[in-house]
């Protein structure tokens, strides 16, 4: 069993790198946005899953578990050509900012999903549904789940017309560039004169480059900056995902009913996929116009989800509601951040490594917060409370009362804290590589900063009324103009 639980979990994995990886290498200046989509999505899947074993199977709990097995992999084979690497159109200052019009739609679409999700578990907590009712269901949530597909199909025609328009225009300019073959000839005596001693592989690690370029991986993975935020995610992270696994459990110490403790267990996916697209969207929006720093982002999520372990720690009558709410909204919000924040610090170049061992901050802060600490603590309670006050019998041990996840979650209260506090200092590190334009390598400048250089060193405006009809002369990259390069050009 622990042997098809480890292929299972793992496959997960898989999938999410294959997806995750490739949309964000795709899209490199919306990356914030796509995290927040697809692990919005990622954030639905239970709650998806669960209507459709009921629409198929009905209550049969190992249908669950075929289901589970044969699902994921057949969508994967259908939609797995569809994950590739495409070719980034970059573009020059001043165009307007691409690819944000589907996205918006992919968002509107999945806050519908969410929504009708939203109404489905409700319903079902105080309605019983046939099962043909769950079929209806079930096709409704198929056909929101599909619209996605017709948005990427109106965007490929709009594209595919624009291509064809632009092929039939004429070209309003040509832009001749100087041979290399006169530029790179000297470069090989160059090198063997100026050639050094190569640096060791530990002299490499300790002298990463700088921030937004590519990291090795090494040089990422013993960097303060990953270090820093891979300790802050283990205090966040951690101590919402205690709280998630442990809900119906603390529902119940503080004297919750049994309908009620289903209902926001069941609603917490839908708050884990508020908190992953509003990160993802928010985040980006605020980066572009105010630069908005992101590890700033996640300093503040992690300070919002001491709220709800305090309304659970204090035991706030009907406030267990309220709890569920901040603490899925913060689970959910702490994974864009921290995937963005390690694409944009450490290069695109291994991102897929860089971004699984991200991941790994989950399983060990659920095991220190989770088992070692609220597991601990709350068989201690159970102990006092079962006949006899020494717990040896070895049944069921429950625990009823404030007191039951009292000290666990004062003591993560205070390990959030500290994780909020601790990525301040990579709030302090990467101010000035947050206030620069992160962006700049996947736009077109070189042809703009080369005119602009060239027009400054050797006195020529960029704009010139010497050819007819006024039209502007391109300044090559040494100063000369587009004539001269035309005739340096026809040596070659």
């Amino acid at each position: 069993m622990c042997l098809y639980i480890c292929v299972g979990a793992n496959s997960q994995s898989f999938a999410n790198t294959g997806a995750l990886v490739t949309c964000v290498k795709n899209f490199p200046e919306s990356r914030g946005i796509v995290l927040g989509l697809l692990k919005g999505f990622v954030g639905l899947s239970g709650a998806i899953f669960t209507q459709l074993y009921l629409a198929v199977y009905g209550d049969d709990a190992k249908s669950l578990v075929l289901l589970i097995a044969w699902l994921p992999a057949a969508v994967s084979v259908v939609f797995v050509h569809t994950i590739r690497i495409m070719p980034y159109a970059r573009r020059r200052p001043g165009d307007a900012d691409p690819h944000n019009g589907p996205f918006y739609c992919f968002l509107y679409i999945s806050a519908a999903l969410a929504a009708f999700l939203l109404v489905m578990i409700v319903v079902e907590q105080r309605v019983a549904f046939s099962h043909a009712a769950y079929a209806a269901g079930a096709a409704a949530l198929l056909l929101i789940l599909f619209l996605p597909l017709a948005v990427v199909v109106k965007e490929e025609v709009k594209l595919f017309i624009e291509k064809q328009r632009s092929l039939r225009s004429p070209p309003t300019s040509i832009a001749v560039e100087k041979p290399e073959s006169e530029t790179a000839a000297p470069q090989p005596k160059l090198q063997n004169l100026n050639s050094k001693p190569r640096s060791s592989c530990m002299a490499r690690m300790l002298k990463p480059p700088a921030r937004g370029e590519d990291y090795s991986i090494l040089q990422a993975l013993v960097s303060v900056d990953m270090l820093v935020l891979f300790f802050a995610t283990i205090c966040g992270v951690g101590g919402t995902l205690t709280a998630i696994d442990n809900m119906g459990q603390i529902g119940q110490s503080l004297g919750y009913p049994a309908k009620s403790i289903n209902t926001f267990v069941s609603l917490i996916s839908i708050w884990n996929y508020a908190g992953r697209v509003t990160a993802g969207f928010v985040s980006e929006i605020f980066l572009a116009r105010y630069k908005f720093p992101r590890p700033l982002m996640l300093t503040l999520v992690l300070l919002l989800a001491c709220v709800g372990h305090l309304l659970i720690t204090f035991g706030v009558p009907q406030s267990l509601y309220a709890a569920s709410v901040v603490i899925g909204f913060c689970f959910g919000a702490q994974w864009p951040l921290l995937f963005a924040i390690i694409s944009e610090v450490f290069g695109l170049k291994y991102y897929s490594t860089l971004y699984n061992f991200g991941s790994v901050a989950s399983p060990i802060g659920s095991y220190i917060l989770n088992v070692r600490v609220a597991g601990h603590l709350y068989d201690v309670e159970a102990a006092k409370q079962s006949p006899g006050g020494g717990g040896g019998g070895g049944g069921d041990t429950t625990c009823i009362g404030v007191q039951c996840f009292k000290a666990s979650f004062l003591i993560i209260t205070a390990t959030t804290v500290l994780g909020a506090v601790v990525s301040l200092v990579l709030v302090w590190r990467t101010r000035k590589f947050y206030r620069s334009d992160i962006y700049a390598r996947f736009k077109d400048v070189g042809f703009t900063s080369a005119a602009a250089a060239a027009a400054a060193e050797a006195e020529v405006p960029i704009e010139s009324g010497g050819k007819q009809g006024g039209a502007e002369e391109e300044v090559g990259v040494n100063g000369k103009s587009s004539e001269e390069e035309v005739v340096n050009g026809c040596k070659g």
